[in-house]
């Protein structure tokens, strides 16, 4: 059982937690494998954008 709820002109659904556990598993199986982050890489990626971020702030 789904609810819609309207807050600043934009449309919620309300959802079952299992229900949406569902729907999150199914958006994740519909990922590209090749869009995705090993631990290791997301963890690098994230440090150097951090630090790209970090030298902007400085400048």
């Amino acid at each position: 059982m789904t609810s819609e709820v309207t807050i600043n002109k934009k449309k919620f659904f309300i959802v079952p937690e299992k229900e949406f556990q569902v729907l999150q598993k199914k958006a994740a199986l519909g990922v590209d494998q090749e869009d995705l982050f090993t631990i290791e890489d997301a963890r690098k990626y994230s440090k150097k954008l951090i630090n790209q971020w970090a030298k902007e702030k400085s400048e």
